[in-house]
């Protein structure tokens, strides 16, 4: 649900000169930093112009062109809070107890624990000025608890600790009305797509980056570094924009993938479960698909635009051109893939990858093919602010890769883990392994698992896990998603020794 930028300005002892050397040898250490991390929520990595994606995005793609580009970036959970715990933390959620969603429906915990300061609170005890604007999902006053002095959002920052959860009853109705073929105001259906009234200055993103604005400019007047964060609650389903970007793309011309409302086969039973009212898709007609997805590109270019603002603000106030930026979505959504909308307990591609991009002015733009994780972000980030530690970390830091291109890890196995262990009180305890070639889920409440090979069915429509032919790689894969599974000290690791035996015999 979320996009990241981190802006991050140096603080050299060195005079100005200097860094212009620095940018050419690439062999000087960062010694302090200022960073501000934007925040999008649910977006997909494949949009962007500069994926060759069907969005024009300036802003972004600048970004793109001046940074280092991370093509196959993985998040830990297509889920809002175990994704954002993992990111401020650098930890998996057995360790944290983030591996569910808060304060939601059948939510098993409504905060993360306060033991978990993560960067925020790692930055505040480091005497940090720390700053947080918007979207937190990681329990009320959580920010502020961890020493946040620039607050600004939804009761989220100002609401009560540990209240009840919200639950969606008013959304069976509006889902059964559309069943029975109701519709909302200008034929919409406004669960899954809907036309603002006003304009973009009117909406929550334009307040949202007014607030970011104004923290720009304390951050630039405090003589303290500075860590600020500014988290949008776009494109977060259901897309809801006002003109001119509810209309910016044309339902009819937009082009649909290969996996799109295809009929699931072979695949967990879970995955034909409506876990949300709104997971109902069957009143869904193509048209509405359509829809749907254009009203998702067009909250990506009004993103683009909000982006935008905030970097032409931290140009103005003097920020920018010292900035390390980090471009980074929590997790994507579904648009219509394997006839799913949303999110939910899989592990799909089109939820899985995220995008990611590093702009440091010392480091030369270059493109990362290696996957990165979501949990490499906070070790990262970590040793630019020179932060102390806060315990073990899952993740590594990401400086040598941009540094040195992806001979830095060469030799390495080039894989990611994703895990689904809860979803709104339903215990799944999803573990996939992915490399370049091929992807394995183990799905531990079911008696199917997953095995997809990514060359020749990108759109993981053939699961082959009983293939014979795919009998070695089922093997190498059970192997790497294992010693995964050990390095992080998993405690499904047991079980899934146990489980793998089967596909010995």
């Amino acid at each position: 649900m979320m996009l990241i930028v981190v802006l991050s300005l140096q603080l050299t002892i060195s005079h100005a000169s200097s860094l212009s050397q620095d940018r050419k040898s690439q062999t000087k250490e960062i010694s302090k930093s200022n960073v501000l991390i934007l925040m999008f929520d649910d977006m997909r990595f494949d949009t962007f112009s500069y994926r060759g994606g069907p969005v024009h995005t300036p802003n972004i793609d600048s970004l793109a062109s001046q940074g280092v580009r991370f093509d196959n970036a993985m998040t830990t959970t297509g889920l809002c809070s175990p994704s954002r715990a993992a990111m401020f933390t650098g930890r998996w959620g057995h360790k944290t107890g983030m591996d569910d969603n808060v304060g939601l429906y059948h939510s098993k915990v409504d905060e993360l624990d306060l033991s978990e300061g993560g960067l925020i609170k790692r930055a505040s005890d480091k005497g940090y000025l720390v700053g947080y604007i918007g979207k937190w999902h990681l329990g009320p006053q959580g920010t502020a608890l961890r020493g946040a002095e620039l607050t600004w959002g939804k009761p989220e920052h100002i609401g009560k600790r540990h209240q009840r959860q919200w639950t969606p009853y008013e959304k069976v109705g509006k889902i059964n009305s559309y069943k029975q073929g109701k519709r909302d105001n200008l034929g919409e259906k406004h669960e899954y797509y809907e036309t603002l009234a006003g304009t973009y200055d009117d909406t929550h993103t334009a307040h949202t980056v007014e607030e970011g604005k104004k923290m720009l400019r304390r951050a630039a007047t405090d003589k303290r570094s500075f860590f600020g964060v500014i988290s949008f609650e776009q494109p977060h389903p259901p897309y809801r924009v006002p003109e001119p970007y509810a209309s910016m793309f044309d339902p009819q011309k937009v082009k649909l993938p290969n996996n799109h409302v295809i009929k699931r086969v072979n695949k967990p039973m879970s995955q034909d479960t409506a876990w949300w009212p709104w997971h109902d898709v069957s009143h869904m007609t193509e048209d509405d698909w359509r829809k749907s997805r254009t009203y998702y590109y067009g909250a990506i270019a009004m993103i683009d635009h909000a982006v935008g603002e905030i970097l032409q603000t931290a140009k103005k106030v003097g920020l920018y051109d010292n900035l390390s930026i980090i471009l980074v979505g929590d997790q994507g959504s579904m648009l219509g893939e394997h006839n799913l909308y949303d999110k939910g307990p899989y592990a799909y591609d089109e939820l899985m990858r995220m995008p990611l991009i590093i702009r440091h002015p010392n480091i030369t733009p270059k493109v990362i093919k290696r996957q990165v994780s979501m949990l490499d972000i906070a070790p990262t980030i970590a040793q630019w602010m020179a932060l102390p530690a806060d315990g073990d970390i899952d993740g590594h830091s990401l400086v040598p890769l941009m540094k040195r291109g992806d001979s830095a890890e060469q030799g390495k196995p080039d894989t990611a883990m994703y895990a689904y262990e809860w979803y709104n009180g339903s215990w799944f305890g999803i573990r996939a392994i992915r490399t370049p070639e091929m992807k394995f889920v183990w799905n531990p409440g079911d008696s199917r698992d997953e095995l997809y090979d990514l060359q020749k069915d990108p759109y993981e429509i053939d699961n082959v896990i009983n293939n014979e032919k795919y009998q070695n790689r089922r093997h190498q894969m059970i192997e790497l998603l294992r010693q995964e599974l050990a390095r992080v000290a998993d405690p499904s690791l047991e079980k899934f020794e146990h489980h793998a035996k089967l596909y010995k015999n």
